[in-house]
């Protein structure tokens, strides 16, 4: 049976595409207003500006790359080289030169350029990871800003996740360190004096409680492994692929970045990145639905509530009722909303451009069935889910419309079922404009 409540609140919030906000789950889109495609991947600063690079999932793996000097609005600077079928692709400097390591056929690839941007060439023949000739899976890539020296991350055979250093001539050095046990993704960051190491279990493509370790040196022993999230939230639907570190005038942040996989790891696939707590002994993911933070202070900041849409507010057809809400805003909810009974709200403020919206509802099962959405006379509903891969999973949902400029705006929410049988959905919505 699948059944949610929608909290009684929608909220709006102005935007062009996720210029405003980091929105974990939700399509990202860059500059150029198509959905940002650089999964697996790792963030690098250079001169005030960030280049994240990653596989494209819908160019054949290839890595593609992507600049900000905000975080936040990600220009596309297409493929960096004629290679496909490379996993998890991450940048390093451990010389002159600009490489990126990847996986290919279950090898280390690296490629080089002599600029950061494009023009990157194969490096050589595939190697096996040293000392063992194993194969691997699952890239990832550490700069120890101790020493100034790159370290390959792997997920090695018989259940080895190891460290190797990347030699100065870009080549993979000697293993320093090794964690026994089934573990891949890993990502590494340093703070104070203590490094950590984010690993996830071996699912495939489904989520799972990712895991931290941590160690006083790169080469010493690791203690864990510690929970970073509660258990029951699958690292909030995503797996660990980069730790980006941002040392700012006010505040040092420390920002966890996640793919939420499709059931393929194909191009719907998502993205989660979320602040971090770290103490000497543990590393907690705070989950906001929408959050920033401003690469020059470090400060991180939220989106705020200027204008909801209650329950009441809510045309309601079929045998959708209001009904008493203790846990919700407002204390009212709405229910029975399925295929044949909607909630329709009127007079939302539109900007003309794509804006958020921020859902509020939870669920039983979010597997049984789908909340949808129409804006104004669209003839089609949309699938929150497919805006949105949180949508089910948390009771705050931020998607992005495009609402005409002016008032007159109208918004409808229903629900269809698996298997042709149509969920009790009991929703109510509210809209922040910030």
């Amino acid at each position: 049976m699948f059944a949610s409540h929608i909290l009684p609140v929608l909220i709006i919030a102005h935007g062009v595409f996720a210029a405003t906000w980091i929105v974990p789950g939700a399509v990202w889109k860059d500059t150029a207003g198509n959905t940002i495609d650089a999964h697996g991947g790792g963030i690098v600063e250079r001169s005030g500006t960030f280049y994240w690079t990653g596989q494209s999932a819908s160019n054949d793996e290839t890595p593609f790359m992507y600049s900000s000097t905000d975080l936040l609005n990600w220009t596309p600077l297409g493929a960096q080289a004629s290679i496909d079928q490379m996993w998890r692709p991450k940048y390093a400097k451990p010389n002159g030169e600009f490489w990126i390591y990847g996986q290919v056929n279950r090898l280390v690839q690296p490629l080089v350029s002599s600029q950061v941007v494009g023009g990157y060439a194969v490096h050589g023949a595939a190697v096996y990871l040293p000392p063992d000739d194993y194969t691997y899976s699952d890239t990832g890539m550490f700069l120890d800003p101790a020493s100034d020296t790159w370290y390959l991350l792997t997920s090695a055979d018989h259940n080895n996740l190891q460290i190797n250093q990347i030699n100065s001539d870009g080549t993979v050095g000697s293993r320093v360190n090794v964690l026994e046990g089934s573990y891949e993704a890993p990502g590494m960051f340093k703070a104070g004096s203590t490094y950590y190491l984010i690993v996830s279990a071996k699912t495939g493509w489904t989520a799972n409680p990712n895991k931290m370790f941590y160690s006083s040196g790169i080469t010493g022993t690791w203690t864990g492994p510690f929970d970073i999230a509660p258990e029951s939230e699958n690292t909030y639907g995503s797996q660990n692929t980069f730790e980006l570190t941002i040392s700012g005038s006010q505040a040092t942040t420390y920002i966890y970045m996640g793919d939420a996989w499709d059931s393929t790891g194909g191009p719907s696939s998502t993205y989660v990145w979320l602040p971090m707590t770290v103490t000497s002994t543990s590393v907690t993911l705070d989950y906001y639905s929408m959050w920033k933070v401003d690469v020059t202070t470090g400060a991180i900041s939220y989106p705020a509530s200027k204008k909801r849409f209650m329950a009441e507010e809510a045309k309601l057809s079929g045998r959708a009722t209001v009904m008493a809400c203790d846990q919700c805003i407002g204390k009212r909810s709405i229910t029975g909303i399925n295929s044949e009974s909607q909630a329709v709200f009127h007079n939302i403020t539109g900007t003309g451009s794509p804006q958020w919206i921020s859902l509020h509802y939870s669920v039983n099962n979010p597997e049984e069935g789908q909340a949808h959405i129409y804006v104004n006379d669209e003839p089609l509903p949309v699938n929150i889910s497919d805006l949105n891969r949180r949508a089910g999973y948390h009771k705050t949902i931020p998607v992005q419309l495009n609402l005409k400029r002016g008032d007159e705006n109208t918004i409808r929410i229903g629900a269809l079922g698996s298997r042709g049988k149509p969920p009790n959905l009991f929703p109510s919505l509210s809209p922040i404009i910030s």
